[in-house]
């Protein structure tokens, strides 16, 4: 073994470190800045966390779209959601039970599917129009005025302190950490993996789509522990819309873009992923463990399909 390698190796263990760290500080700031301002639980994942741990896939797509690269620029949105539905929701699911509500479903779950099923829509083609982008984008904003002009009440019972000027930097410092560890675990995995003989294909659909994803991962993992139920699951649909409204919109808007065969397959299935979701959130208001179980399957057969396809 290589001195590079050890090294490599060194660093993955520092960029686990740091998501995990700076998961606990971003959902323990947010969540006191959040009840400062009068947000519950739910409305601080679905904005603050959300917008935060999706800063990897933000900063990889709009460079792929500006350097000319369609398939990165979509294929990262669309395989980073899936991770996180299946994945990393399922895990959290398995680890401890997570409780919906019916904001969840009948709003952002609704959204969340709605989203996907335009997206089929503006793709089915294979292009994605400028006009498409714009559309995308602008929905976003309608999204956040909808969360905001609707307030949900406090939950109570789970006491998140008094927010305090040093919470504004920690949740900085916090976001910097998930995404710094999320960017530094996808090189240092990706270098291990190249040493192991692993293919450029297959890093790229596991170490790289669980590295941009290891934010949303961390920081839902820690909501969920810290009994922030409505935190860890608004951290991962609203990382999924900020995705496909946000970061594609914003991509669609700056460059029209053709995209692969494969896209449209992979876009469908995500809609089926959405769906899924949402149904187990409604059936009996929680996401069990058994279901947790089921979508952490859906996501390994994605993975195997992938492997097969190529």
């Amino acid at each position: 073994m290589t001195p590079d390698v050890i090294l490599n190796i060194g660093l993955v263990v520092v960029s686990i470190v740091l998501l995990w760290k700076g998961s606990g500080w971003l959902v323990g700031s947010a969540s006191r800045i959040g009840r400062k301002f009068k947000m519950s639980d739910l409305t601080i994942g679905l904005t603050i966390c959300a917008f935060g741990t999706s800063a990897p896939e933000f900063a990889v797509t709009i460079s792929a779209a500006i350097s000319g690269k369609p398939d990165i620029s979509v294929g990262n949105v669309v395989g980073s959601n899936i991770f996180n539905l299946g994945f990393i929701l399922g895990g959290c699911a398995l680890f401890r039970a997570l409780k919906a509500t019916r904001e969840i479903v009948y709003r952002d779950g609704a959204i969340l599917i709605g989203t996907s099923v335009l997206l089929l829509f503006f793709l089915h083609d294979q292009y994605f129009a400028r006009y498409e982008g714009i559309i995308l984008f602008a929905g976003l904003f309608g999204y956040l005025i909808l969360l905001f002009a609707r307030k949900k009440p406090l939950e109570s019972g789970v006491p998140a302190g008094t927010a305090t000027w040093k919470d504004y930097p920690w949740l900085l410092f916090g976001v910097g950490c998930v995404v710094g560890g999320g960017h530094l675990l996808v090189y240092s995995a990706s270098e291990v993996a190249r040493f192991w003989g692993v293919s450029e294909w297959v890093i790229a659909v596991t170490i790289v789509a669980a590295g941009t994803s290891a934010p949303e991962l961390a920081t839902s993992l820690m909501a969920a522990a810290k009994g922030r139920y409505g935190m860890s699951l608004g951290n991962l649909i609203g990382s999924d819309l900020f995705n496909l409204l946000g970061v594609l919109g914003l991509a669609g808007t700056i460059r029209s873009m053709h995209v692969a065969d494969g896209a449209v397959s992979s876009i469908a299935m995500l809609m089926g992923m959405c769906m899924i979701v949402v149904i187990f959130l409604r059936t009996g208001w929680v996401i069990s463990r058994r279901e947790g179980a089921i979508l952490v399957l859906i996501g390994i057969a994605r993975w195997i399909m992938d492997f097969v396809g190529r």
